[in-house]
């Protein structure tokens, strides 16, 4: 199972209170928790990544064991500790403005 925290406007949103749990088969990548996050939640499709190039909505930023994943291919493996469950796969909302 691996742990998700949402930034509070897509908690709002889904209806979500703290960090979820989503199931995710092997390998465990970004697109495969980011498909099963949409699963799960399914108001949430669309708003994390483009429904249709699958790619990441400007403004959200994720990262994981103190590192930003926001770059990392889609289909790369995520840290062991994520996938332990150790550790939470962080979606943040990023600030921008001057």
């Amino acid at each position: 199972m691996i742990r998700v925290v949402l930034p509070s406007h897509l908690k709002k949103h889904a209806s979500i209170n703290g960090e979820v749990v989503v199931e995710v088969d092997a390998p465990v990548t970004q697109r495969a928790l980011l498909d099963a996050l949409e699963k799960t939640y399914p108001v949430l499709r669309g708003t994390i990544r483009d429904q249709g190039t699958q790619k990441r909505r400007p403004f959200l930023r994720f990262f994981a064991c103190q590192r930003d994943l926001s770059h990392d291919a889609p289909d790369a493996p995520l840290p062991d500790d994520v996938v332990r469950g150790t550790q939470p796969f962080l979606i943040v909302g990023a600030i921008a403005g001057g």
